[in-house]
């Protein structure tokens, strides 16, 4: 698409939906204010310039907080003396100190050469089969996402790849989308497993097994499903068999190994991470803590170059989530996001199960679009309100934990799969390709991604319910 189509599309869509908010507000009988209105216009802006790629994501991330952070002065919204104490708060330094402790550490692990000997192990059991080297991507990855941070695995993972088809000289692209699509579904299954649960168990007082016992079920039938899209989606990619026969049988693994024992600090320091993370919900100390802890002390035993490995950490991609999170903080300030989740759940009349499935479809479409930790902390005292409804108590109140926050968990860990900028593990995970000279588009992403998350989502509903309907 030519740079002009692409603006006049921008300004119809942008146009379009300032229409539709006030079509939204007659028919509801909602009093938006012009601010609601300016912000919501400045938001969906952001995310079509996103789309179109008319301008870097961090660029048009950080823009965007500034003019909403300049408009929110004008209209008295933020007092000036407290401009810079309203932005540090809205940031989520937990989210961008998890990713700084363990861009850092997998930067240090990247020199011991590991990830060319995890390529090579893969190569060799797939046996140049591109679908069984894909199953076997996506089904570690989806794994090891249930108890570790899923964004962890793919700061881990993507390099891998990367490492992977740059030998074999594939595009890597398909088997990064199907790893991260992998992590996001393995994720939604424990409570450590994506950042949107640590908050609802927080706020439910949801222990690990209570909420591996309730989500494993649907999680587990939904990525087979994700299984089956993916050899679907990619099916002209996957049908190749690259010979292996050459230089990949004469490899000596133990030889791609370049510090034994730098491999091993590393190993013992991110064994130690991701048992902490294990036990983070008991010990109360925040997960960035942990991470940027382990970079501190593996920085120090290993003596590592410094400026080297600052050289490796992503921070454009850090600087786009401190400018999403200032967006969508103020979007939350003035009752934006709130106001989107009244107006679809006054449909349901406080049904309970018409209140159960709008949660998790108004959460999935929602987190597509908005980065689905800070959704998730905007929804939890609405879910909080909704299991005070007579009707709801009625329904779900004998339930220990009520199905509304399964929900939630459902939409907002699942939803994340939509479009690029959905979920943490999708933002890294492009951020990583681009570094390595793999660009994966919004567009790209979102023609993938997006359907998978319906059809994904759509099943786990099913199963969800099911399950909840038995415990009933």
């Amino acid at each position: 698409m030519k740079s002009l189509e692409k603006h006049i599309l921008s300004i119809l869509i942008v146009t379009l939906f300032g229409i539709t908010i006030f079509m939204v507000s007659h028919f509801f009988a909602i009093n938006i204010s012009p601010f609601i209105l300016f912000s919501s216009i400045v938001m969906v802006s952001i995310y079509v310039i996103l789309s179109f790629e008319i301008i870097h994501r961090t660029s048009i991330a950080i823009f965007g907080a500034l003019i909403l952070v300049i408009a929110s002065l004008l209209f008295g919204i933020i007092h000036p003396k407290e401009t810079l104490h309203f932005v540090i708060e809205v940031i989520d330094f937990n989210t961008i100190g998890l990713l700084l402790g363990m861009m850092i550490i997998v930067a240090i692990l990247g020199e011991t050469g590991v990830f060319n000997w995890v390529g090579v192990k893969a190569i060799r059991l797939s046996k140049g089969n591109l679908w069984k080297l894909m199953l076997i991507l996506c089904v570690f990855t989806a794994i090891t996402s249930m108890f570790v941070d899923n964004v962890t695995i793919i700061l881990l993972m993507v390099p891998v790849t990367i490492s992977i088809f740059r030998s074999l000289k594939v595009s890597p692209i398909p088997f990064i989308l199907g790893q991260t699509l992998a992590s996001n579904i393995g994720g939604a299954a424990t409570l450590i497993g994506d950042p949107p649960n640590i908050i609802i168990g927080s706020a439910a007082n949801i222990d690990f097994n209570s909420f591996f016992i309730n989500m494993a079920p649907p999680i587990f039938v939904t990525f087979l499903l994700g299984i089956v899209l993916l050899k679907i989606i990619f099916r002209k990619e996957l049908k190749t068999i690259v010979n292996i026969s050459g230089k990949f049988k004469a490899i000596d693994e133990k030889s791609l190994i370049k510090d034994k024992s730098l491999l091993k600090s590393c190993l013992i320091i991110l064994a130690g991470v991701i048992f902490f993370f294990v036990i983070q919900g008991s010990i109360g100390i925040e997960v960035s803590i942990i991470a940027l802890g382990g970079a501190a002390i593996l920085l120090i035993i290993t003596r590592a170059h410094v400026e080297k490995v600052l050289q490796e950490v992503d921070w454009a991609t850090l600087i786009f989530f401190a400018g999403l999170f200032v967006v969508v903080g103020i979007l939350e300030e003035v009752g934006l996001i709130s106001l989107l989740a009244k107006v679809v759940l006054g449909i349901t009349g406080g049904e309970p199960w018409i209140t159960f499935h709008a949660v998790i479809w108004m959460s999935a479409i929602a987190s597509a679009f908005i980065d689905n930790i800070p959704f998730t902390a905007t929804m939890v005292p609405i879910i909080e309100t909704l299991n005070l409804s007579s009707n709801i108590d009625s329904t779900f109140g004998h339930l220990n934990i009520s199905p509304l926050w399964w929900a939630l968990a459902l939409g907002a860990d699942l939803g994340g799969n939509g479009t690029l900028i959905g979920s943490s593990a999708g933002v890294v995970a492009a951020g990583i390709s681009i570094k390595y000279g793999n660009k994966i588009s919004f567009i790209q992403w979102f023609k993938i991604g997006f359907p998978f998350m319906i059809l994904t989502v759509a099943l786990g509903t099913v199963i969800l319910m099911l399950t909840t309907w038995l415990s009933l």
